[in-house]
Formats: C-alpha cells, structure tokens, sequence
C-alpha cells in the first residue's frame, strides 16, 4: 500500500496529482492469484510509472530503477517482497485488463482537466511500429490530447490503421467532450464520427482528402474558385458573388529557424451547392488553410480543406485547424524522442497496450509540473536526480 508523511490530513485537502491517481488506481483488480502474489498490484504500478518519469522504458529498466532506489521507495511503499523482477512487471502489465487501466486513467485525468470554453481536443493515431511479432501486423493508439489542458485524456489500441476508423467514435464516446471543438485528420472525416460530435455536444473540424474523393473535390473546387473570385479586380460598381463576397479570411506569418511561413485561413458558410448537406449533422461551414513555406530559397504552397460544424467566425477556425497539430508536435514526437515508444518491443499479451497507457499517464503529470523551466527530457534528467523533484511530480 502506498503511504504518506500524514494520511489522516489527505481526505482534508484538495487532492494532488498521485493521491488523485492512486485513488484512481485503487480500484483495479489484480490479475494475478492473490495467494501467489508477492508484491501488491500498486507497489508495481508506482515503481513502473517512476522508471518513466525518470527517463526508463523497459521492463529490466523497472527492476533496476526500483532496485537503486529501494530505499526511497520503501518510504512509502509496502514492498512486502522486495522490488519485483522485470518478469513480474512483465507479466503483470501482459496480463491486466487494458479496459479497465483505461477507465482509470480517464477518470484521474478527468479530475486534472480544467474547464476551457471551446477547447480544441485532437484525435489522431500512431503507430507502435516494434510491438509485434513477425506474423502480426502493426499495432495502433489512437489518441485524444486536449490542446489548452496539454493532457492526453484517453487513448484506444486499434489492430491496424483502417481500423481508426471504428476506434475513434469508441473513444469519443468514453471522453467529456461538451463544450468542446474535436479535429480530426482524414481517415476521422466520417458521417459516423460527425454524428458521435454533435451528440456529445462537441463541435468538429474534420481534414478532408482523398477517402472522401467526392466530397473532397466538391468542397475544392467551391473554395478555390470562391478564393480565386475575391481576388479578381472588379469594375466600377461591380458587385462580388455571395460566396466570394462573405468569405471569412485570416492571415499569420511565422518565422522560425530559416523557415518563412505564411498561413492563409479561409471559412465559408455558403452550403447550398453542397448536395450531401443533409447527411453531415450539425454541418455549418467549409474551410481551407493554405500554407506557403520558404525554407532555405524554396518555397512549396499547400492547401487543406475541411468541413465544420462551427459557425462562420475565421479566429475559431483557424486555432482548430492550427491546434490540431499539437497531437503531433506534444503527445506523438514527446512519445518517440523522450520515451522512446517506437522502440518499444513490449508485446506480449495486453502490455504494448498498457505500456502506452502508463507512457501517457507519466507525460500527464510531467506536463502538469510547471516550477521546472524545462522540457520533457529535462524534467526526466531532474526526476532521475532528484528525489526531491520526483516527489513534486508525483505531488508527495
């Protein structure tokens, strides 16, 4: 069991981040034979959510991270039995209900999310490229990272990459969305997945490519040539089309590094060309980002186009769609370079799943310490060589 310096004052006080989790984790049932058990389910979760914390990945890393640091952990831990061995974290985390380390994971993050109006929440997935075996295909978690919190709030394992599309309304459904903007890449574009929005009281902005080949080139042609008519120089009295002339535009130039970018936000509300209208629910605007990029003398231009449930208003849109690549640039590049995830070869049983769970519950309470100045590998280093800093994170 996990102690504390003076538990009788816990219930008195708001809780923090690790009396919230544990209490969270509590709850889970044990895979094992509890006759046959010699460390307790928690002792095991604690030590392997520290090894991540501090910069470890693998199961052998658990054993010897608890083993330098037994007598830290023994403070507050019950280790009945000693650290246990990188087989025993093994077949625990093959072996517990991913489901259910989910639903606590969704719950503890739940409580640590702060409520901000129009929050985008990007759903995108990635690939768990070495959890498998040579007759298996490549594993996939789709994930959801709510943009202003900085949190992962949940994640699903999907066989393979086709099937996204049946995981994400799956995890829509286990999120508290109302309220909230919900993008998602290409593959998420789905009359399905628009529907599970607008029923959770969520807007969406949802990338339209080639899966949607109709409604893709439908869209492209009425916003390229609805772009191309405000550009054209009109006589004397002349008047703009409708569509032209309501066109919501906004403009941002980034430079960063020797890269020049220009970003060039466009939403319409003009709809009734559109034949399919009827069948997205709650759809209300159209939009195109068109990037233009120098880097190093060359320059490349690229548009996008979306469908939304948003109202015309170009400043919303244009953080949706800007927002929605936080999912690569915070949770899915944090995962490969600061844990490592695509070398991860963990695969037995449920643990690639469970593995990836634990990676984000650690990611959470690194993002939610802020008296560090550092990024997510320096706060690791520090965790790794400070017990007083890995306690602050834990929030001991």
């Amino acid at each position: 069991m996990l102690k504390h310096p003076d538990e009788s004052k816990i219930n008195e006080q708001p809780q923090t981040p690790i009396t919230s989790l544990m209490a969270h984790l509590a709850p889970m049932a044990d895979p094992r034979v509890e006759r046959r058990s010699d460390h307790d389910l928690i002792d095991i979760l604690v030590i392997a959510v520290c090894t991540l914390l501090c910069g470890g990945e693998t199961f052998n890393d658990m054993e010897d991270f608890g083993e330098a640091k037994f007598d830290w952990f023994k403070t507050f831990l019950t280790l009945r039995s000693g650290i246990p061995s990188h087989d025993t974290f093994n077949r625990v985390f093959a072996a517990m209900d991913p489901k259910e380390f989910l639903d606590c994971f969704l719950r503890w993050t739940q409580s640590l999310r702060q409520a901000v109006s129009q929050e985008v929440v990007a759903v995108d997935g990635k690939a768990l490229r070495r959890a498998l075996n040579k007759d298996q295909s490549m594993k996939y978690i789709v994930s959801a990272w709510a943009e202003s919190n900085g949190l992962v709030l949940g994640q699903l394992k999907v066989a393979d990459k086709s099937n996204e599309i049946t995981a994400v309304p799956e995890l829509l459904r286990v999120l508290e969305l109302s309220g909230c903007i919900v993008t998602i890449d290409a593959m998420g574009c789905q009359k399905k997945i628009a529907r599970e929005i607008i029923e959770a009281d969520a807007d969406y902005v949802l990338a339209l490519k080639g899966n949607q080949e109709t409604v893709h080139e439908e869209v492209k042609a009425f916003l390229d040539q609805t772009v191309a008519q405000t550009q054209v120089q009109l006589p004397p009295g002349g008047k703009r089309p409708k569509a032209a002339a309501q066109l919501a535009f906004l403009e941002t130039i980034e430079k960063d590094h020797g890269r020049f970018e220009i970003r060039r936000f466009y939403q319409s509300a003009e709809l009734e060309w559109f034949a399919d209208l009827a069948k997205w629910e709650g759809l209300k605007s159209v939009g195109m980002v068109e990037s233009v990029r120098e880097v190093g003398g060359k320059s490349t231009t690229e548009r996008r186009y979306f469908l939304s449930s948003l109202e015309l208003g170009i400043e919303t849109f244009a953080r949706a769609a800007r927002s929605h690549w936080g999912v690569e640039n915070k949770l899915h590049w944090v995962m490969d370079v600061c844990f490592r995830e695509d070398q991860s070869r963990a695969r037995a049983g449920y643990a690639a799943e469970n593995l990836a769970t634990l990676r984000r519950l650690a990611l959470n309470l690194l993002k939610r310490e802020k008296t560090k100045k550092r990024g997510i590998k320096g706060k690791q280093l520090n965790a790794g060589w400070n017990n007083e800093y890995l306690l602050r994170l834990l929030g001991i």
